[in-house]
C-alpha cells in the first residue's frame, strides 16, 4: 500500500509535512458528483494547524492523485479520558468538482448579480451546439478562466478537449451548475471530472468506455469478493416533459405550450408509471431540449437496479487504471448470469494494519449512494429556482 496525505492552500501550494499516522481512510469517487471522503488521524498540533478552512486535501495512490479537493469539514474533534495521546481528529474533503458544484448559471454571466437584467426572465441559450462544448463554457463562464474574477475558482482550466458527444440545447436561469451541466451529458451518457495536475485544477469532459470484454469480475479471476444485487420497481417510466410559456403570464401571450413524452419502455416489464417534468420557458424541442430533460430525469427514476461489490485489485485489473467511473464492465455472478453495468462509485478504503479494499458500485441508477431525501431536496431547490427566476 502505497498512500500519502498532502494538505494544500486553495492555490495547490503544499502547506506542511504529509499527514501520517493516520488509522483510517475512506474515499468515494462518484460518477458526475462530487467524491466524498473521511480520514481519521492524531490530532497533532501540527496538523490541526494545517486542517483550516479553505485549504485542500490530495490522496495519492501508487504515486498518483486519487482524489484532490476542499476540506469540507476540516476538524470534527474528539477526545476522552480513555485516550492516551491528546484526542483524534476526523476530516471530511471532496475533489474540486465539489467546488463547481457551488455556483449557478447566470443567464449574464458576464455581468455580476446584481447587474443581471431586471426586466425579463433572461436565459443562457444554447442552440444546437456540441454537448461537449456547452459543458465547457457553462464552467469557464460562471467559475472558470473566463469567469469574472470575484466567481474564479483559483487555479481551474479546462482540460483538453475530447471531442465527444452530440449536438444539444440548453436553456437555463440560475440553475446550480452542475445539474445544468449534468443535463446536457445524460443523452450521450458523458462524464465530468476535474484533475489536479502539477499546479493546475483541469475540468474536463469524457465519454466513459464500453469495457464489457476487458473489466471483468468474477471469483475464478479473483478479483471479486462479495456481491449484493437489488431490484426495485421504477419510480416513472414515461416523463412527460411540459414546455412553452406561463399559463399564468399574462405579459407573454400567447402562452402556448409544449408536450414531450420520453418513455424508458420498462412499463412492458413493470407498469406504466408517470411524472411530470416541468420545462417552463423552453418553447419548442427543436434542438432536443425537452427531450434531454426526459432522458435525465428517467436516469434517475427508471428501475431501481444496482449491483454492490466489494472488489480487489489485481495485476491485471485496477481501478482508475483499467476502469474507471461511468465505464460499462461485466460482473460474473455465483449462479451463473453476467450483469453488464455502469460504474457508479468507486470506494477506496485503507487502515494501516489491513491494507486497501476497493469497493464498486456498479448499476443503471444511483439509489446506493443518494438518498431519497437527497433527490427530494434537489428536485424542491429546482422547483424554486424555477419559481424566483420567474417571480
Amino acid at each position: 500500500m502505497a498512500i500519502q496525505m498532502l494538505v494544500t492552500d486553495r492555490n495547490l501550494r503544499v502547506v506542511g509535512d504529509p499527514l501520517s499516522g493516520w488509522t483510517k481512510l475512506a474515499c468515494d469517487l462518484n460518477f458526475n458528483r462530487p467524491a466524498s471522503g473521511e480520514l481519521q488521524l492524531p490530532a497533532r498540533p501540527e496538523y490541526m494547524e494545517l486542517l483550516q478552512p479553505g485549504n485542500r486535501l490530495v490522496l495519492i495512490r501508487d504515486q498518483a492523485v486519487w482524489c484532490a479537493g476542499p476540506l469540507e469539514e476540516p476538524q470534527d474533534y474528539a477526545w476522552d479520558l480513555a485516550q492516551n495521546a491528546g484526542g483524534t481528529v476526523t476530516v471530511r474533503f471532496s475533489d474540486d468538482l465539489a467546488r463547481i458544484a457551488g455556483y449557478l448559471t447566470y443567464p449574464e454571466p458576464s455581468k455580476g448579480f446584481t447587474a443581471q437584467d431586471t426586466v425579463t426572465d433572461r436565459q443562457r441559450v444554447f442552440t444546437s451546439q456540441n454537448a461537449e462544448v456547452i459543458i465547457r463554457t457553462l464552467v469557464n463562464e460562471n467559475c472558470g478562466p473566463g469567469a469574472l474574477p470575484a466567481r474564479r475558482i483559483e487555479r481551474l482550466v479546462l482540460d483538453a478537449i475530447a471531442g465527444v458527444g452530440g449536438t444539444r440545447s440548453l436553456s437555463t436561469r440560475f440553475a446550480p451548475l452542475l445539474d445544468a451541466c449534468r443535463e446536457v451529458a445524460a443523452t450521450d451518457g458523458l462524464g465530468m471530472r476535474t484533475r489536479q495536475v502539477g499546479d493546475e485544477i483541469r475540468f474536463g469532459v469524457y465519454a466513459p468506455a464500453d469495457r464489457t470484454s476487458t473489466a471483468r469480475f468474477s471469483t475464478g479471476l479473483g478479483n471479486l469478493r462479495s456481491v449484493r444485487f437489488k431490484l426495485g420497481a421504477p419510480t416513472a417510466t414515461s416523463e412527460l416533459v411540459q414546455g412553452g410559456g406561463d399559463p399564468d403570464d399574462a405579459a407573454t401571450p400567447p402562452n402556448v405550450r409544449v408536450y414531450v413524452e420520453v418513455a424508458s419502455g420498462a412499463a412492458a416489464d413493470w407498469y406504466r408509471v408517470e411524472k411530470l417534468v416541468d420545462k417552463t420557458g423552453t418553447d419548442s424541442d427543436v434542438g432536443g431540449e425537452l427531450t434531454q430533460a426526459g432522458t435525465l430525469a428517467l436516469a434517475e427514476d427508471g428501475p431501481q437496479a444496482s449491483l454492490a461489490t466489494v472488489t480487489v485489485d489485481t495485476d491485471d485489473l485496477r481501478a482508475g487504471r483499467d476502469y474507471f467511473l461511468g465505464d460499462k464492465v461485466t460482473i460474473a455472478l455465483p449462479t451463473g448470469m453476467e450483469i453488464t453495468d455502469v460504474v457508479q462509485t468507486i470506494r477506496l478504503e485503507a487502515t494501516p494494519d489491513d491494507g486497501e479494499l476497493v469497493t464498486s458500485v456498479i448499476g443503471t441508477n444511483d439509489t446506493t449512494t443518494t438518498t431519497a431525501t437527497v433527490r427530494t431536496v434537489r428536485d424542491l431547490a429546482r422547483r424554486l429556482g424555477r419559481l424566483e427566476a420567474r417571480g
